[in-house]
């Protein structure tokens, strides 16, 4: 045992205080692989200590334990944490049998290369490119046998480790269990998100380490001292200072012993001196600086370059940083290991916890700190390969930007490159934002800075710096890609319309001689943004820019760009969407394999659902699914489809499963308003049909007014029928018209009437209830003039529920009620058809007709079969006023099934006795394996089944009824 860590010199405790449970909680999860475990907690709480204990208990033997850590200062090199946890791992990958796609690791662990297979062909994909690259990772994992790979500090973790832990995930290692350990205090979203949906088989744990209570602080300074116990009011006194935060506790502990503020009583416990004496300030930075103070001047300058360097070092570094000679500087590393500030780690040296660091950090005054880290740009810039991010971080320091900006901009290539454009992102905004640039230099980072920020899951907010970077003079093809950048970047954000098209105009003539980005930005202005611009307008920027795609030249592209020509064409209700639909389907056969032609896939499904088109929408949807979910390097196409497939459910009247979906994706797309809308437009909708009156009256409005503000008119009839519903029914009529008329100009002037007449019934509906019959039938007959000659599915159906509203003969309304609903049938509309059907028979019950009760009931039975209670219950109030038997209103249960399968339980219960997976259930059914996991364990319960097995077999002898009476 090192002098340290004796009794009489011992700064941290000898055995683990406080943390028993979660210890067992620890070895619980990486016994039973494959495995995840979270460990959360705040700086100095103890992690590190608990995965120590870990790695030194018998649970481990026969277990490779792999270990890596994300760095405050990051390299513009992917995946980090895992190189570095496999750097070691060569003599076991020499007895391994390694498959070829393991090859892709040979650029990121050249250590290994003799170990690893050939080096694989690149691809022209950055996606597939990645994929592969994760495979490889996969690989080598799977090959190293029965594994714990431990990352620390996910919350620096660059993206891409992000993006493998979610694959690892979701495609899970049988033998392996992972250990994600961060600060909960900061990480975002991408981090927390990537153990929420773990594949099935994973086991998973969160354990979260909490603060020491006064009796284990206490606990923990007696083990330090090696002694039974400390007096309660010296345990009281150190957990007011450390707050319970055990690296507090070891600090002030080696304090209090360097004072000599220690007294030992007869019984063997131990006791402070007088409190006066131990006013020592809280925290660790004080306890630490007195600490280093106190040491030989070669310990206090080598404490000083070690915290300048921040990440583990070797001596030599040490000594070229400290500028003492290589003699002095072991003894000063010595002393601090000794100490205990630092600890060894394969052949180098660290502070034992960053808190410690940055405490030694404050310390140095500012001109002695800008040397240091000149002397640490010097001595990382002589490693090979050199560290660019740390480069870059200490000539910043150093004062020395010019020579900051050349490193970085190093840097973030580098990063580019290696695809983690999040971490291009972040190097190229902070130069930006900070570093005295030339205007040519400034234009040429902002661009690469705009492209990278278009590329992340969560565009950042650096709009400004492409402006900025707009105020001087710039050749035209610069000059255009940033006015498109910024109109992209808007778009992604949800900001103003206007402000889009006017960036996306200024872009076009400098964009000439890019013929694949001046036919983007021609079909982003083809698209129907900015309220004062009319269709007329949208249709030539569409027509130019199917006119540029032949000069384009890359296949993948071309798909892309007819993929928006077709979306805007088609909520336009023009043929030629449909046409250019069957090109893009031709040219790719039927199946996407870019991510840009998933893209043209999902964008043209979008509007297809939203104009009716329902049967195209989901062959469309089913083929960009199919690959979307194959490409595990990220979890974006995936998820833009599931929102897709969100509201292509919600339209199509399959609601089973649908709010917890919804609100799996609305946490997904947290940050992300423009592309949240579709998911918060179900929400709304469907919070109306469940009777949830008061959520549906606060958000229809709320969500009309956002698609409206964000240009997000193809949405806008779903919310906006719905809010005249509810308000029709409430007496509001007048006002919400009044509210709506916005909304009702946009679709006039943008000719998207082919989207927004599922809207006309409700606005007709509102109108006659406002006294407005004459004005609401002149617009009926004008848009049944309008529509005949465009694609417009919705239009025969909802023209016909529309005029049955202004209809003053009872019967001849009814005739057209029921027209309507049989056009919604035709088209797959349930909800629709329902209300129509309701709405015949009240037609039919006053004009004194026989059969009126047929209509109702089918209406009935479709609104419980959907669980629309709002509905239901207004329906069954009808049938009561005319004598109409009603079921029970939801018998044997909310859902209306009982002790019965539901539709959606039945449908995964068949397809999970056939030996498909939950990921693979929710792939062909659009939902998350969260959801699936729902239905299929509410199924087995029903059933009183424990297994997938028994349930193959239960379903081969019997069939509990599925369906509820359907109209």
């Amino acid at each position: 045992m090192a002098d340290g860590d004796t009794a009489a010199g011992r700064v941290i405790s000898p055995i683990l205080i406080g943390r028993e449970e979660e210890l067992r909680r620890l070895v619980a999860a990486v016994s039973r692989p494959p495995a995840v475990v979270v460990l959360e907690g705040e700086a100095g709480i103890g992690k590190s200590r608990l995965l120590a204990e870990l790695a030194a208990l018998p649970v481990m033997a026969g277990r490779l334990l792999l270990r890596g850590g994300a760095r405050r200062i990051r390299e513009p090199f992917p995946l980090g944490p895992l190189i570095e946890a496999l750097r070691g791992t060569g003599d076991a990958l020499a007895r391994a049998e390694l498959s070829p796609v393991a090859g892709a690791l040979r650029a990121l662990l050249p250590e290994l290369e003799s170990v690893l297979p050939p080096a694989l062909k690149p691809l022209d994909d950055r996606a597939a490119e990645r994929h592969q690259l994760f495979r490889g990772l996969a690989e080598v994992l799977r090959a190293l046998g029965p594994v714990v790979l431990v990352v620390e500090d996910l919350h620096w973790a660059d993206e891409q480790t992000i993006e493998f832990l979610a694959y690892a995930l979701a495609v899970p290692l049988p033998e392996m269990s992972l250990v994600l350990a961060y600060r909960g205090e900061e990480a975002d979203g991408s981090v927390r998100e990537v153990t929420g949906r773990p594949a099935d088989p994973v086991f998973h744990d969160h354990i979260l380490l909490k603060a020491l209570d006064a009796a284990q602080t206490g606990a923990m300074a007696a083990a330090i001292l090696g002694e039974a116990g400390v007096t309660a009011d010296f345990g009281a006194h150190l957990h007011e200072l450390s707050s319970g935060l055990p690296l507090a506790v070891q600090e002030l502990m080696a304090l209090l012993r360097a004072r000599g503020a220690l007294i030992r009583l007869r019984s063997g416990r131990w006791a402070r001196k007088a409190v006066a004496e131990l006013d020592v300030p809280p925290g660790v930075r004080d306890s630490v600086r007195e600490r280093v103070a106190r040491l030989p001047e070669v310990a206090r300058v080598v404490a000083e370059a070690a915290a300048v360097l921040h990440v583990p070092v070797r001596l030599e570094e040490l000594a070229a940083v400290s500028g003492l000679t290589k003699a002095d500087t072991v003894a000063g590393a010595d002393e601090l290991l000794v100490s205990g500030l630092l600890v060894e780690q394969a052949g180098t040296v660290a502070f034992r916890h960053v808190l410690t660091a940055q405490a030694v950090y404050g310390a140095i005054p500012l001109g002695r700190r800008q040397e240091l880290h000149a002397r640490a740009a010097a001595a990382v810039r002589a490693l090979k390969p050199v560290p660019l991010g740390q480069e870059a971080h200490h000539l910043r320091r150093a004062g020395r930007l010019a020579d900051w900006v050349e490193a970085a901009e190093q840097a973030a290539e580098q990063a580019s490159q290696l695809g983690d454009d999040a971490e291009a992102v972040r190097i190229l905004e902070d130069v930006l934002r900070h570093a005295p640039l030339a205007p040519e230099r400034r234009s040429r980072l902002a661009v690469r800075l705009g492209w990278a920020a278009a590329q992340v899951l969560r565009p950042p907010k650096v709009i400004d710096l492409l402006s900025q970077a707009l105020e001087s003079e710039q050749p035209g093809p610069l000059r255009g890609q940033l006015h498109f950048l910024i109109g992209l970047l808007q778009e992604r954000l949800g900001e103003d319309p206007g402000a889009q098209r006017r960036a996306f105009t200024a872009a076009v003539d400098d964009l000439a001689g890019q013929p694949e980005l001046a036919a983007w930005v021609m079909a982003a202005l083809g698209r129907p943004m900015d309220a004062r611009v009319p269709l007329a307008e949208h249709i030539v920027w569409l027509e130019r820019a199917l006119a540029v795609v032949p000069a384009i030249g890359n296949p993948a592209e071309e798909v892309f760009i007819l993929g928006k020509i077709a979306t805007s064409l088609g909520g336009y209700g023009d043929p030629r969407w449909l046409e250019l639909t069957r090109e893009v389907r031709r040219r790719t056969g039927g199946r996407p394999r870019h991510r840009q032609e998933v893209g043209a896939y999902r964008s043209i499904a979008e509007n297809a659902c939203l104009a009716g088109n329902y049967e195209v929408a989901a062959t469309l949807l089913t083929a960009a699914m199919r690959e979307a979910a194959g490409e595990e390097s990220s979890r974006e196409p995936l998820a833009r489809c599931r929102l897709v497939a969100l509201l292509l459910a919600c339209c199509q009247g399959r609601w089973d499963g649908l709010e917890e979906e919804t609100a799996l994706l609305l946490e997904e797309y947290g940050g992300r308003p423009f592309d949240r809308l579709g998911a918060e437009t179900v929400a709304a909708c469907l919070a109306l049909a469940r009777g949830e009156l008061d959520t549906a009256r606060r958000e229809l409005p709320d969500v009309a007014g956002n698609a409206l503000v964000m240009g997000a008119y193809e949405l806008l009839p779903l919310s906006v029928a719905g809010f005249l519903r509810l308000s029709t029914a409430n007496g509001e009529a007048g006002a919400a018209l009044a509210a709506t008329e916005a909304a009702v100009a946009v679709w006039e002037i943008k000719g998207l009437w082919p989207l927004a007449v599922r809207a006309l019934p409700a606005l007709a509906e509102a109108m006659a209830a406002a006294d407005r019959q004459e004005e609401a039938l002149a617009l009926v007959a004008r848009l049944s003039a309008r529509l005949g000659d465009l694609d417009a599915p919705m239009a025969a159906p909802a023209l016909a529920h529309a005029r049955a509203h202004l209809t003053t003969g009872d019967e001849a309304a009814a005739a057209d009620f029921r027209a309507a609903a049989a056009g919604y049938d035709l088209l797959g509309a349930p909800y629709e058809a329902a209300q129509a059907r309701e709405l015949a028979a009240g037609r039919l019950f006053a004009a004194g007709c026989a059969g009126a009760g047929e209509p109702l009931q089918e209406a009935m039975a479709t609104f419980r079969g959907l669980s629309a209670r709002w509905d239901l219950d207004r329906a069954a109030q009808l049938a009561r006023r005319h004598g109409v038997t009603v079921k029970g209103r939801f018998p044997g249960g909310p859902q209306g099934y009982g002790a019965d399968l539901s539709p959606r339980e039945r449908e995964i219960a068949d397809m999970a006795a056939a030996g498909l997976t939950n990921r693979e259930i929710g792939q062909q059914l659009f939902v998350s394996p969260r959801t699936v996991e729902k239905h299929l364990g509410a199924a087995l319960r029903k059933l009183g089944l424990r297994s997938r097995a028994a349930l193959g077999a239960h379903l081969g002898l019997e069939h509990p009824r599925s369906d509820p009476p359907r109209p």
